[in-house]
């Protein structure tokens, strides 16, 4: 999936937490962060902090890469 604003991002994070069944809740036990910040990181917030976004995205077993365009 090609991400390229912060909604596609939240987008694909909040269908992958579905897909794996995980509540918001749940990631904001496992990693301290608020569901608050869940919330507002899946509907594409653009200024959410990218250490938490990358606990996320690690925590949903979800790779990002960056690469040149070809």
């Amino acid at each position: 999936m090609k991400i390229s604003d912060s909604k596609s991002l939240g987008g694909a994070i909040r269908m992958r937490r579905k897909q794996l069944g995980f509540t918001q809740q749940y990631i904001a036990d496992f990693t301290g962060l608020s569901v608050s910040f869940l919330s507002e990181l899946e509907n594409g917030k653009p200024t959410a902090e990218l250490e938490k976004t990358l606990k996320v995205v690690n925590l949903l077993a979800l790779d990002l890469s960056v690469e040149a365009r070809g």
